[in-house]
């Protein structure tokens, strides 16, 4: 692990415990403050210590399990880190107001309770939440485009094109939500699926779960399944097996590596950004990975994990390119982060004849919930036209 990861997680799980002490305090003070007993005190900080450490040893301690009582353990870890999140911006919140009001007095009486009842209902209101987090993840949606390429030198007209980013199959995103993914897009009858990156996470066993590569060879379009590198096939430390594990399920990996298809179109597909993090070697350049590409021949449809930089895919000719990673920052409020931080963060992007779709995927990261977004699957209707 290089220092750069080391400071970042070193500082991840500085705050992570700052999180967690703050809501534990903020919960014995409220526990404490009710005469029933003082037990539920202790068992609210016993409670929030377990929870705190499942997320950071769920992982490492699964793997030592069994299968089903390791999925357990990491559910539970991914469930408190979403409530915990939360905890925190709604308590915070909450004390805010409090110092405020003591300022200003704003806030009626009637507004002014007890802060225990408050705390409770902070809890309350975060239970809420994580049921329609769960139920978004749940029910993905179909995201319909309908775009124009100006180039054409063959005799098709038009294409259907699907893509699934994000997938994170995994301890979370098991065979079920797979099969549900593969019906969908088969019952849209595409032309072309592409999958951009991310489409394993940490914790999936390659070798035992056979059900995983037989449900993407359900996959059947016409021109083929290709798939990108995205920084979770690093990060879990199965890039190369997850390479052979999709090549079984019939799908092509492009590894900064392009094709021709069908003498219709080119896809690209590029490495990682992260790729130099974990095995030192920098991914190509976009303008020497597609050198070779006669750009005014064919139309170039470019798979690239994260949507950094589409000004470079803008003036090396691509056409149409795929991204995913942002999840649009899959718990309210991370989407103004992601917007912030990405030209474009979700949807669609035109660019003078440069295209781009990002989508916030299908799958999750981390905990299995969804706030202000729903998991999609992207289906493009690309219209071929050649340039008057």
């Amino acid at each position: 692990m290089n220092l750069k990861f080391t400071i970042f997680f070193g500082i991840f799980f500085l705050l992570y415990g700052l999180c967690n002490y703050y809501i534990g305090l903020r919960g014995w003070q409220a526990f404490n403050n009710i005469p029933i007993t003082m037990r539920l005190a202790w068992y609210w900080t016993g409670g929030v210590v377990l929870l705190s450490l499942s997320f950071p040893l769920g992982r490492f301690i699964a793997q030592f399990l069994p299968h089903d009582l390791g999925r357990i353990v990491i559910f539970i870890g991914s469930y408190w880190l979403a409530a915990m999140y939360y905890l925190f911006l709604i308590l915070l919140a909450c004390d805010l107001l409090r110092v405020i009001n003591r300022w200003t007095g704003l806030l009626p009486s009637s507004l002014q309770g007890s802060f225990s009842i408050v705390t409770l209902a902070v809890m309350a209101l975060v239970f809420i939440i994580m049921l329609v987090g769960t139920w978004n993840s749940l029910h993905p949606v179909i995201r319909n485009y309908e775009i124009t390429i100006s180039k054409k030198s063959s005799s098709l007209d038009t294409m259907r094109v699907v893509a699934a980013s994000d997938i994170h199959l995994g301890w979370i995103v098991g065979i079920d939500r797979l099969k549900q993914m593969t019906n969908i897009i088969n019952s849209l009858e595409p032309d072309l699926v592409l999958l951009p990156g991310d489409i394993v996470d940490e914790g999936v066993d390659l070798e035992t779960e056979q059900e995983l590569p037989e449900a993407l060879r359900s996959l059947h379009p016409r021109f083929g399944t290709f798939a990108a590198m995205g920084n979770h096939e690093y990060i879990s430390g199965n890039a190369e097996a997850t390479i052979g594990f999709l090549n079984r399920a019939g799908i092509t990996v492009l590894r900064d590596q392009w094709t021709e298809v069908g003498d219709g179109f080119y896809v690209v597909g590029r490495d990682d950004a992260s790729r130099h993090r974990f095995n030192g070697s920098e991914r190509l350049e976009l303008s020497a990975l597609m050198a070779d590409i006669d750009k005014h021949k064919l139309p170039v449809i470019l798979m690239d994990h994260e949507p950094f930089n589409l000004d470079v895919s803008e003036k090396e000719g691509v056409d149409l390119q795929f991204s995913g990673h942002t999840h649009l920052g899959q718990l309210f409020p991370n989407n103004y982060i992601t917007r912030a931080i990405y030209e474009q963060d979700w949807g669609y992007l035109r660019k003078n004849n440069f295209q781009a779709i990002v989508s916030c995927g299908f799958g999750t990261w981390g905990p299995p919930i969804r706030i202000g977004n729903r998991p999609e699957i992207v289906n493009v209707l690309v219209h071929f036209s050649p340039t008057e």
